[in-house]
């Protein structure tokens, strides 16, 4: 169940933490805390246009495409680096579904909000708010254009590597509650697949599992198992405040 309750610690979140101090300062006011459990659903695929936008902090969130089918294929997996909304803030449809993967924190604020911190920016100065969103949009363009080459070119326990090695990154620990049927949910693949793939990491000792939890047992084994992908979207996914756009600093 949602849970509701002031700002706090909104600054984990790299994309708030990005803002200049005018911009924080007209922001924070507002932001509300959203406290959510694991399988919870954000925002549904055919909901009614979303009125947030939102901030990760300790959750980790898992953007679901839905298929006609009733199948469903991650798209991209969001935590403390990044933000939920960006296509309603831009004034598109919401297409994609939003699941909660690991219970934790989001702050929210309105849409209107944001958009007005844009425009009291005013003039001719471009504000860190607006270089962060162009940033972080061609970050996540980036990112689904690999999984979308991954899916289609590495074998399953490749892909099933670079999955779990990204979301141990977002995890302070080296566990993770998650159950085969699952992770085959949110890959889009039948959870025996899963079962199968991961005895074969489980037989390199890179992880192993019980119960529904997955250890992280050697990092450097399962690195060597996934493909080229967990690094491209991996500098994506935690640097790409370091990307410059010419014309964006004038």
């Amino acid at each position: 169940m949602m849970q509701i309750s002031d700002n706090c610690n909104s600054k984990e979140n790299h994309i708030i933490q990005a803002l200049s101090s005018s911009e924080y300062e007209y922001l924070a006011p507002h932001l509300e805390m959203v406290e959510m459990f694991k399988g919870e659903i954000l925002f549904e695929a055919d909901s009614t246009k979303s009125q947030y936008v939102y901030f990760p902090t300790t959750a980790v969130v898992s953007l679901l495409c839905y298929m006609e089918d009733g199948a469903t294929v991650e798209v991209a997996t969001i935590g403390k680096e990044g933000m939920l909304g960006i296509s309603a803030f831009l004034g598109g449809e919401g297409l994609i579904g939003a699941m909660i993967l690991t219970s934790g924190n989001l702050y929210r604020v309105s849409i209107n909000l944001l958009q007005n911190v844009l425009v009291r920016t005013g003039g001719r100065r471009v504000g860190n708010l607006h270089k962060v969103l162009l940033q972080y949009t061609y970050s996540m363009f980036i990112q689904i254009s690999q999984l979308t080459a991954c899916n289609r070119r590495h074998n399953l326990e490749q892909q099933l590597s670079r999955w779990l090695l990204l979301n141990f990154d977002r995890h302070s620990t080296n566990h993770m509650s998650l159950t085969h049927e699952s992770i085959g949910i949110i890959l889009g693949v039948p959870s025996e697949g899963i079962t199968e793939a991961a005895r074969k990491l489980k037989q390199f000792d890179a992880i192993d599992y019980s119960h529904g939890l997955i250890e992280l047992k050697d990092r450097s084994s399962l690195e060597r198992m996934s493909c080229e992908c967990y690094e491209i979207i991996k500098m994506q996914s935690f640097a790409y405040n370091q990307t410059d756009f010419p014309g964006l600093s004038r």
